[in-house]
């Protein structure tokens, strides 16, 4: 049985969260093995533990705002042979998040055409037909046990992103997505001191980096790269999921997954759940004109990063990685 302990409200960090970052549906903090929790998590962390993995199963893992987006619909279009007319139905409904329970519903804009979801995610995962794709930012020490064991040959895709840039579009993230009201140096506190959800940040991409390393079924690529050398990546990738694509075919793929073109995709760019979240007053007024595609930029944490922050960042990023081969 996994095991959750309350964060505290009387600690520094306890009462940053419950100042600023709690709302109608974020009510308060756990941690399960040391990773920080939505404290609604509580009540399906058993049954992903539990759920049954395919062999076939296609997953994509990450921290949150590394690239997740970006490798779920690269990933998705590789495995469908590029088919773009089934790719226009909206990313999450392709390819559910395991871990947003209760699932949102957002039949009731009148431009989308979203399924019929079932209210729990984990739920309406399980009842999928054909091969499943799988979003989750869970670490994974917190995975389905099949997938921890390894005796399954679902395929993981891990994706991740230096952490300052991380840092930097999280906090925009997570005043449109999550209800976050503070300022920067507030949401920075919280991320130095593994207190945002799904952190501790650098034990999640430590933990897979070695998985991958041992296991044939794990692949582990970098935001970095793919803003560097995107025809490269998805190649590797291809070759992960048994598919091959000509020249002509990654050419194709490379435009559909420009950040332009992704970001201008409203299957792809989310605006309809920040539509939702506005039509709920889930997002304060003054964050409503935000963008979950803000510029897709590698070192976009230069332009927000004072030296004394980077002061903070660097050791910390020092501390955590001392004694590993991983770098970005």
């Amino acid at each position: 049985m996994l095991q959750f302990e309350s964060v505290s409200d009387e600690t520094e960090i306890g009462k940053l969260l419950r100042s600023k970052f709690t709302c109608s549906f974020r009510t308060g903090y756990v941690r399960c093995k040391g990773v920080c929790m939505p404290e609604y998590y509580v009540n399906f962390a058993e049954d992903i533990i539990n759920m049954d993995v395919r062999d076939d199963d296609v997953w994509v893992c990450s921290f949150p705002k590394t690239g997740t987006t970006w490798t779920q619909e690269m990933v998705w279009c590789i495995a469908n042979d590029l088919d773009f007319e089934a790719a226009k139905e909206i990313l999450p409904a392709r390819f559910p998040f395991l871990e947003l329970t209760p699932l949102f519903d957002y039949r009731n804009n009148p431009n989308l055409d979203a399924p019929d979801f079932e209210e729990n995610s984990v739920v309406h995962i399980q009842n999928l037909k054909g091969r499943r794709f799988i979003k989750a930012h869970l670490p994974f020490k917190l995975l389905p046990k099949k997938l921890q064991s390894g005796t399954t040959n679902a395929k993981i895709i891990y994706v991740t992103r230096n952490p300052k840039d991380t840092c930097v579009s999280y906090y925009h993230h997570c005043h449109l997505m999550e209800g976050y009201r503070g300022d920067f140096d507030d949401f920075l506190k919280l991320f130095l001191n593994d207190a945002v959800c799904f952190a501790p940040y650098w034990d999640h991409v430590l933990e897979f980096w070695a998985v991958a390393k041992k296991r044939d079924n794990v692949l582990f690529i970098k935001y970095e790269d793919m803003k560097k050398d995107l025809g490269s990546i998805i190649t590797q990738v291809a070759t992960h999921l048994d598919k091959s694509l000509t020249d002509d075919q990654v050419d194709i793929l490379k435009q559909h997954l420009s950040f332009e073109s992704m970001k201008s995709n409203p299957a792809t760019n989310y605006e309809f759940a920040i539509d939702f979240n506005k039509e709920n007053k889930l997002i304060d007024d003054k964050f409503c004109a935000g963008k979950f595609m803000r510029s897709g930029q590698v070192g976009g944490w230069k332009a927000v990063m004072t030296p004394e922050i980077v002061e903070q960042f660097d050791p910390w990023t020092r501390t955590k990685t001392k004694g590993s081969d991983f770098s970005f």
